[in-house]
This record gives C-alpha cells, sequence and structure tokens, in this order.
C-alpha cells in the first residue's frame, strides 16, 4: 500500500516592499500620513507657494508681467499706509483676542468642573448661536449697536444718557465686539479640552495640603491649561487677521484692515500681484505671532 501525501501550495513570499515595512515601523507611520500630506502639499503649500511666486510679478495696464522682481514688497515699504493698516488690524486682532480668551476662560471652566453629566448638553447651548449664517449675526449686531438699537434706546430710556453714543457702531470698538462674539465658541473647546484633562487628584491634594481654591487655581489648574489657553489665542488671532466681511458692515473708515485692501486688489483695483505681495507679509506676520505664542507658552510652562 502506498501512501501519497497531498500538500497545499507554499505560501506567498511576502514583497521586499513588505518586508521592509515590518523592519521600520516609522515607515509605516509615515505611509498612513501619506494621504493627508499629499492633499495638504496639493490644497495648502501649492496656493500660499502661487501666492509667494504672484507677490513678485507687476500689474502694467491690463497685462500682468510675469518677471520675477521685489517692486510690490518696495513699494509697500515706501509707502506709509500699509505700517499703519497693519497696525490697526495687529491692534484690533489682539485687542479682540485678548478680551474674547479673558471672557470665556471662566465658562469654560464651569463646563469642565460644574456641569457634571450635562456637559454635552451646555455645549450644545452654547453653540446654538452659530447654526445662523455669520451675516445674519453681523446684522442683528448692528441692530442692537445701532443709534435705535437695544444699548442705545436702553440707556436712554434709563436716562443714562441724552443722545446715542455714536461710537458704538462704525467703529473699532463695533469690529472688536462682533468679532470677539464670532470666535468665542472657537476659543472656548480648547481651554475646556485642556481643563478637562487636568487631574483631579491634583487638586484634591492641594486641597489636603491646605490650599486655598485661588491658590490651587493660580499653582495647579491655570498652568495646566496654558496649552488650551495658547491654541485659543491662536485660533482667535488668525482668522481675525484676516476679516474683511466685518469691518466692512460695522466697522467706519478708520476701521479697515488688511484683509479689505487684500479684497479690493483682488477686486476693484485687480492688481492681484500687490495683493499677494500684502498677503504674504500677512502670513509672514500671523506666522511670527503665533510663534510667539508658543514660545510664550514654554517659557511660562518651565
Amino acid at each position: 500500500m502506498t501512501v501519497t501525501s497531498v500538500s497545499g501550495p507554499a505560501p506567498a513570499r511576502p514583497s521586499a516592499i513588505t518586508r521592509f515595512l515590518h523592519r521600520h515601523e516609522g515607515w509605516r507611520g509615515h505611509l498612513l500620513l501619506a494621504p493627508a500630506l499629499i492633499l495638504m502639499t496639493v490644497a495648502i503649500i501649492g496656493p500660499m507657494w502661487m501666492t509667494l511666486m504672484m507677490s513678485t510679478w507687476t500689474v502694467r495696464g491690463f497685462d500682468i508681467i510675469v518677471t520675477p522682481g521685489l517692486a510690490n514688497y518696495t513699494a509697500m515699504a515706501n509707502n506709509p499706509m500699509f505700517p499703519v493698516l497693519i497696525w490697526r488690524t495687529l491692534e484690533i486682532a489682539l485687542t479682540c483676542t485678548i478680551v474674547t480668551v479673558v471672557l470665556v476662560y471662566p465658562v469654560a471652566y464651569f463646563l469642565a468642573f460644574q456641569t457634571g453629566r450635562s456637559k454635552a448638553i451646555w455645549l450644545l447651548v452654547l453653540t446654538l448661536p452659530f447654526w445662523t449664517s455669520y451675516l445674519l449675526r453681523v446684522f442683528a449686531w448692528r441692530v442692537v449697536l445701532g443709534n435705535e438699537g437695544a444699548i442705545n434706546s436702553g440707556l436712554m430710556s434709563l436716562g443714562v444718557i441724552s443722545e446715542p453714543l455714536s461710537w458704538l457702531l462704525y467703529s473699532q470698538t463695533a469690529v472688536t465686539i462682533v468679532l470677539a462674539h464670532s470666535w468665542a465658541a472657537f476659543a472656548i473647546v480648547p481651554i475646556f479640552v485642556s481643563l478637562e484633562k487636568i487631574n483631579r487628584s491634583y487638586l484634591e491634594a492641594a486641597a489636603d495640603l491646605g490650599d486655598t481654591p485661588a491658590r490651587r487655581f493660580w499653582r495647579i489648574t491655570f498652568p495646566l491649561s496654558l496649552p488650551g489657553v495658547v491654541a485659543a489665542f491662536i485660533m482667535m488671532f488668525v482668522p481675525t487677521m484676516g476679516e474683511y466681511i466685518t469691518p466692512i458692515m460695522v466697522g467706519g473708515p478708520d476701521s479697515m484692515m488688511v484683509g479689505n485692501l487684500v479684497q479690493a486688489m483682488y477686486g476693484p483695483m485687480a492688481n492681484w500681484p500687490a495683493g499677494a505681495a500684502l498677503a504674504v507679509v500677512m502670513m509672514i506676520t500671523i506666522g511670527l505671532a503665533s510663534l510667539a505664542f508658543v514660545g510664550l507658552n514654554r517659557l511660562v510652562q518651565r
């Protein structure tokens, strides 16, 4: 009797790429990041590079001269209007950012430490106003801040003022108020997340050692929440630096920001290279300011 052994096909050997990925864990991570990196390169870095290249071109009549040069940057440096406009934009953005972060920190603290299981409901309530159109909210603020709006009418009916406060609308104050309200939700979330991650045992240990609530806050809670505060600063500062709709609708001639001029250069003025140069300057300014926020956070953490 003859016994014949039956065996299946030999297992396929893994390819060289598979063996390489098994040996190098870091490259597996890079491979997972590849789709997102490609998308970021195409959708973010690509347009930024095009803007940088366009900023070196010039306009002659109705034609764009693609010969690289620094004429647009030289014109900005020699025009006294641009430093004033950039400084005004920085002033409005910084004021709006500081005011908003200071106001929303107690709200985020309340959400993290006082709401218990109803956090989701409170977050939903806080974000309800942002379900409406941005333009509708700006129009609503025009009604509130106008000469016959809720604030002026209320103060006049109480006898606090005899005539409407003209500086409430079409001023830098109005732009700051509207921007602070428009971006408040984006500032609450990172601070809330940072406070939520704090280990409560640190606070309990400090209380057992005799620390008062104020000392626990300044020695433990606030330092540990600084990364969220810095993230809120950046998330507020970056978009407000590029605003142009709000200054048009609630700001006056003295409230024009850099975004308004960039929009005008890409629109009615039809000077795309000059608009691109101004956009590049603003990107550099925003990048340096963001790095300053991050550096300040690291300095404080030490």
